[in-house]
């Protein structure tokens, strides 16, 4: 069983938690001016590498908040959470695009 660290009240076990995907994915500026392939990559492109990876999870059985963190995927080692809208910590503020994310 995990045990992971809510942002908002503290570490809780994993039953607790919602995963809700890859984190700091931003929404594009004008949905209407993207051709369907590059929709289609928003939608459903995600990265998926071996190693720490940004994601975002849901306490459904506590504060109810989202929040985000830092995962290793190849060992399920939580390494940080942070609220949701900060910034991925050791990086700069605010999301970047789906292309060329840094997870």
């Amino acid at each position: 069983m995990l045990l992971i660290d809510c942002p908002h009240c503290g570490p809780r076990n994993e039953v607790e938690y919602a995963y809700g995907g890859q984190a700091h994915v931003a929404r594009p500026e004008d949905p209407y001016a993207l051709t369907d392939r590059e929709w289609a990559e928003y939608l459903f492109y995600r990265d998926n590498p071996r190693g720490d990876y940004a994601e975002r999870w849901h306490h459904t059985g506590g504060c109810r908040k989202w929040f985000n963190a830092i995962r290793d995927t190849a060992t399920y080692e939580f390494r940080a959470t942070y609220p949701a809208g900060s910034a991925r910590p050791g990086t700069g503020p605010g999301p970047t695009s789906h292309e060329g994310v840094q997870p």
